[in-house]
């Protein structure tokens, strides 16, 4: 490839390569989803019906009686509240990507992402979750 023909995107289609290796199950919208919540560059402009779309196709979604929604993906559920928006923000971005992270839907075999949230445990311990 022409090194003065690379934008931003030069890379777009080995991603989108790696990522149909590990989901080959999804639709192309599910796809360029699971690469939006990936993107770290986007700053969180990731919609809500967009996000809530992929989980249903990875995993198992229940919506209980006060609006929330329980989510199984994986090894791990979830509880997550629809945002006020329709986008998404960034601390539900990093459950997201832990969450696909950890059932096999990370772009490059990328690890989980940290949680930047401080726990409360209500015995005086705070920190990461074990």
């Amino acid at each position: 490839m022409d090194p003065r023909r690379r934008g931003p995107f030069h890379n777009a289609t080995a991603i989108v390569a790696d990522e149909q290796a590990v989901a080959e199950h999804l639709n192309n919208h599910h796809r360029d989803t699971l690469a939006e919540v990936f993107d770290h560059q986007r700053g969180g402009n990731v919609e809500w019906r967009k996000v809530r779309s992929l989980l249903e196709a990875v995993g198992t979604v229940e919506e209980e009686h006060d609006g929330k929604l329980k989510v199984t993906v994986g090894p791990e559920t979830e509880v997550l509240h629809k945002p006020h928006g329709k986008d998404v923000d960034r601390q539900l971005l990093v459950d997201l990507r832990r969450m696909l992270s950890e059932a096999g839907y990370a772009p490059d075999g990328a690890g989980a992402t940290d949680d930047q949230r401080d726990r409360d445990y209500g015995d005086s311990r705070w920190g990461k979750p074990n």
